[in-house]
């Protein structure tokens, strides 16, 4: 039996955060991960795929170099490199993950390798191994939801998991994408601008990120897929999926009718489930949701077993690696006595990192209206802004929803760097700044941000450019 201050089963960004800041603190650490340490963030998800959709990037602006004023060789094709890509991503998850484990042994976190399961006493079992400590924090991640029907083998038929870990030598020439939402779009634009024939089939009334930003912003990006050669199909029902000796089949119907497509390869991309099964936390008093998460209270982080937290996918909040960090940080402040501020999930900040990029921050204009407050509403396109128009991407506009006379409630973006210009929304939200406060600061000239500080001009009934 082994004695830490805390024991983090599972090594994710939820996990590994817990271990790091509970270490900088002072505190003995145990951290059991079965696989990585890294989690499905580094391994399978947010990194891998981030390097692909670069890559696509690229791609996108070598095709059009010469409206840049670059010249290429007569007869010059560009051609995307699959392998290459992937190589380049495997380095960059490759060297993140040593110097992840680096960090883990400089802060004298104990790593422990192998399958962790929860005891009623509390303490973890390891192949064999106990390890206890005065509190436990669970962190076992979300594995890619399937479908009946839709058998995934990796090849033919595969999940986000597979598409972010290809081996293929080329990328399928046909494929469809099943589901509309953040996974989903992000693999319709790296298939759609590296010459993949791209289907988009979503269930739901709108078909790309039909959850999520305000619809004004998801418009534009539906808009700039269809543009660039996605079919993209709305209230989509997929059938059963039949193998042939080409590729695969896949059935569908849509309020124009039915259809049929054969294609090489199919990406289920319907979200991820968390992994609660077999931690052997249930049968130790974790109580566990009908949707199987590790039933939590949000101010602590703690599951209804003493000592017991729960973080990351595995509980029922927004499945983003950055949430993961700020309940590793809150679950940890609470085991110190610390009395720390809850995280307050409905200002965190959202990235879709499709092109163009989606980024948003607190309430959408129709979530505004259904909370009752008197909205007021401004939009600036990012069409005539100078740095948009000198990269060559102006596809994209800035969405401001406040109350009138009163705060930022929230703030939603769609265009280029979206990812890097929503944090002056969220402080916005999160301070409950007046647009007129965040109009008055300065934003430097050209830059993409000056469409934010041109939108929140417009509420004072005066504007520059717009």
């Amino acid at each position: 039996m082994a004695d830490f201050d805390i024991v983090v089963l599972g090594g994710g960004p939820g996990g590994y955060a817990a271990a790091l800041y509970a270490a900088s603190a002072g505190l003995s650490v145990a951290l059991v991960e079965k696989e990585k340490v890294g989690g499905t963030c580094l391994h399978r998800g947010c990194i891998p795929a981030k390097a692909l959709l670069h890559a696509a990037e690229v791609f996108r602006t070598v095709e059009h170099a010469a409206a840049h004023g670059v010249k290429l060789p007569d007869g010059f094709t560009a051609e995307p490199d699959w392998p290459a890509a992937n190589t380049r991503k495997a380095g960059i998850v490759k060297q993140l993950h040593g110097g992840l484990s680096g960090l883990l042994k400089r802060r004298k976190v104990q790593v422990v390798i192998g399958e962790g399961r929860l005891l009623p006493d509390g303490s973890v079992s390891v192949d064999g191994q106990n390890l206890k400590g005065k509190a436990t924090i669970l962190c076992t991640g979300s594995v890619p939801r399937a479908i009946p029907g839709m058998d995934v083998d990796g090849e033919r038929i595969i999940t986000s998991d597979h598409a972010t870990n290809s081996t293929a030598d080329r990328l399928p020439e046909r494929a469809v994408v099943i589901g509309g939402g953040v996974i989903g779009a992000e693999f319709a634009s790296v298939y759609t601008d590296l010459g993949v024939d791209t289907t988009l089939l979503e269930a739901m009334n709108d078909g790309v990120l039909p959850i999520g930003p305000d619809r004004d912003v998801a418009n534009v990006l539906a808009k700039s897929l269809a543009k660039r050669g996605t079919k993209i199909n709305a209230q989509a029902r997929v059938g059963t999926l039949e193998l042939t000796a080409n590729g695969v089949l896949v059935p569908f119907e849509t309020p124009k009718g039915s259809e049929k497509l054969e294609v090489d390869q199919v990406l289920v991309s319907i979200g991820r489930r968390p992994v609660t099964e077999g931690t052997g936390a249930a049968e130790a008093g974790v109580k566990v949701t009908d949707r199987g998460f590790f039933e939590i209270d949000p101010t602590t982080m703690l599951t209804s077993k003493p000592g017991v937290y729960a973080i990351g996918d595995c509980v029922p909040t927004p499945g983003l690696a950055h949430v993961a960090y700020a309940e590793a940080v809150l679950a940890v402040d609470h085991f110190l006595g610390e009395n720390p501020v809850p995280v307050d999930y409905a200002k965190i900040p959202w990235v879709v990192y499709t092109h163009p990029e989606v980024a948003w921050s607190g309430l959408t204009e129709a979530q505004a209206r259904e909370a009752g407050h008197d909205v007021v509403v401004h939009k600036h396109s990012f069409a005539g802004n100078g740095r948009a128009m000198i990269l060559g991407e102006t596809d994209g506009l800035v969405k401001i929803v406040a109350a009138k006379d009163g705060p930022v409630l929230g703030m939603h973006l769609v265009g280029p760097w979206a990812s890097e210009l929503m944090h002056e929304g969220y402080l916005a939200v999160n301070w409950e700044a007046l647009p007129s406060e965040v109009g008055r600061l300065i934003h430097a000239h050209p830059s993409l941000s000056e469409a934010i500080g041109e939108t929140m001009i417009t509420f004072s009934g005066r504007s520059l450019h717009g």
